[in-house]
């Protein structure tokens, strides 16, 4: 599969089996993102209340001609009621793992917040372990500014969590 292939697009009715499957599969998240079993239709429910793009939150699809690979989101946060920023994420299926198209669908990502929206600021934050996305996110020009210790608890261990970040005005790759 072609890196320059992938694109973003809202999840559609079609993707939200693949979707709810995905998130309640501990396989499919793979070792940094099962958190265990939850709802596997809050997204559905969410997607008829608003196609999962909101002001607060939005999913878009990861995908090629045809086929859903996993998904990206942008969520809004704000250090103060005048300072809205995204924090952003991504989720693959398996078989999308490994051959750049994270680092693509990222960069999508990246791309669509800083022209749809006025935010100089997105944020980015992986489990230290996650070496991957730590290259990753350092490829698109995020900068690491620090571990927040014991973050999230996982797997019956508190872990740590490394918080990176891209201003409007960084040099991009």
């Amino acid at each position: 599969m072609d890196a320059e292939k992938i694109f973003l697009r809202p999840i559609a009715e079609a993707d939200l089996t693949a979707l709810g499957g995905m998130l309640n599969d501990p396989e499919a998240l793979g070792e940094f993102q099962w958190y265990g079993w939850a709802d596997p239709e809050r997204f559905r429910r969410r997607w008829a209340e608003n196609g999962l793009l909101s002001e607060e939150q939005s999913v878009f699809a990861v995908a090629t001609e045809g086929e859903f690979l996993g998904f990206v989101a942008a969520t809004r946060k704000a250090a103060r009621p005048t300072t809205p920023y995204w924090s952003i994420g991504a989720q693959l299926l398996p078989q999308a793992r490994g051959r750049g198209i994270g680092t693509r669908a990222q960069r999508l990502l990246v791309d669509y917040l800083f022209a749809h929206s006025t935010a100089v600021r997105l944020e980015a934050d992986t489990e230290a372990g996650n070496l991957a996305e730590q290259r990753v996110l350092e490829k698109l020009g995020f900068t690491r500014e620090g571990v927040h210790r014991s973050m999230v608890f996982r797997a019956g261990e508190w872990r740590d969590m490394v918080y990176y970040s891209l201003l409007r005005t960084d040099p991009r790759p």
